[in-house]
């Protein structure tokens, strides 16, 4: 039994587009430790990017864990990339069209362009994929304290936190991101996901928006203003060396590495900030006695984290799976030179194939499992009670689709 309940544990799920594979191997393991009938364990569940589909996913199902864990694992072990943006010849050659015209006769004309990829096929996916009215019922029935989308504003440069949760949370305003209440719905997703120049923005309200790990200094603020005691993180990149080894580089870097290069820095170097400084002010309050902060009325508090993280790179995995791309693709990644390894890291956040994600799944599946002990420990449960061996979750190859 869970004899840690009175915390209330975050979940942080952070962007990366197909990167966002290896989330649900994690939650896959996490559902095969806990007993069966073992209730959501995430009350404050948060995500960006890709990650904000899989923590809206895991929200609308908290009233069933493992058969929220087994549908979101069957859908990101059948991806196709037609699922996610077109890919036919008439859609990719008419915005390429769009593009090269536009730069050759000035941005003359009605409209400019917007995107590169049309990702209509993903909204019909999510559509299907999740009931947003179940987001309130779990809330409802106490299964679930908040869910937290976040999303970058193109107008006002803010990262806006979009959080449906109980009635006592309150918003938060700080420099350059704030929270504010909303019902999730379809469209938050598709601006988390929007990632830059790549997929359109979305218009909220009276502001345009794209992919939320854009200017998000702070991507684990969120589950902390809304009220969690302890955090797990779910990475998609392995920790960095701290003194990286600079090769010689014979060549001039080729186009996709350099978008692999700030694709990086979207997605993971905000991350890696926010730990290192949660992990400092929790290292500096270790040596402040509580009652000398109590006197002091100092507002920072200790906070719990648990980091999981790929245990290689995962676009050493996406070099291997480059040639899934439909031939649409391949022809105007293998010209940007994304399509050797040098710049798989631009593939790895773009290649939405079903070989490709049940690697990662495996990985984060393996990954997790061995931190079997301290995420169980984390949880507030006893790793000596459960039988490592038991309670697979349903395989979700005999998930109806």
């Amino acid at each position: 039994m869970n004899s840690d309940s009175k915390f209330s544990v975050g979940l942080v799920m952070s962007g990366g587009g197909a990167r966002a594979g290896y989330q649900v191997g994690v939650m896959r393991a996490i559902a095969k430790m806990l007993p069966k009938d073992a209730p959501n364990p995430f009350k404050i569940i948060s995500g960006t990017s890709a990650g904000g589909i899989n923590a809206a996913a895991l929200a609308a199902g908290s009233r069933e864990f493992r058969k929220a864990v087994c549908r979101l694992e069957y859908v990101w072990k059948n991806f196709k990339v037609e699922e996610v943006y077109k890919t036919d010849v008439g859609s990719t050659f008419k915005r390429l069209g769009h593009w090269v015209g536009s730069l050759l006769f000035g941005g003359l004309g009605k409209f400019n362009p917007r995107s590169f990829l049309d990702n209509s096929p993903l909204e019909a996916l999510l559509d299907k994929m999740i009931d947003f009215g179940d987001v309130q019922r779990a809330i409802d029935e106490g299964a679930l304290s908040a869910l937290c989308i976040t999303a970058s504003g193109y107008n006002s440069g803010q990262s806006v936190s979009f959080f449906q949760g109980l009635d006592t949370l309150q918003g938060w305003n700080r420099v350059q991101r704030v929270g504010c209440r909303a019902k999730i719905e379809v469209r938050h997703l598709m601006a988390t996901s929007a990632i830059p120049l790549v997929f359109p923005a979305v218009r909220i309200n009276r502001e345009w928006f794209g992919d939320g790990s854009v200017r998000q200094v702070a991507p684990i603020s969120p589950v902390l203003h809304l009220g969690a005691d302890k955090v797990m993180v779910i990475g998609v990149s392995p920790p960095r060396e701290e003194s990286a080894e600079r090769l010689y580089a014979p060549s001039y870097p080729s186009l996709a590495q350099v978008a692999g290069h700030l694709m990086n820095s979207i997605f993971i170097d905000g991350m890696e900030v926010d730990l290192e400084r949660i992990l400092r002010v929790n290292r500096t309050l270790s040596f402040i006695p509580e009652e000398t902060r109590a006197k002091s009325e100092v507002s920072l508090r200790q906070v719990e984290m648990l980091i999981i993280a790929p245990s290689k790179p995962l676009e050493q995995i996406a070099a291997r799976h480059t040639g899934h791309f439909p031939w649409t693709l391949r022809f105007i990644l293998g010209g940007l030179g994304a399509l050797k390894r040098g710049g798989s890291v631009l593939a790895s956040y773009l290649l939405f194939h079903r070989d490709y994600t049940r690697d990662l799944i495996e990985l984060g599946y393996n990954d997790a499992m061995r931190r079997r002990e301290d995420i169980l420990r984390f949880l507030g449960y006893d790793p000596a009670a459960f039988d490592p061996s038991a309670n697979e979750p349903d395989d979700p190859e005999s998930q109806e689709e």
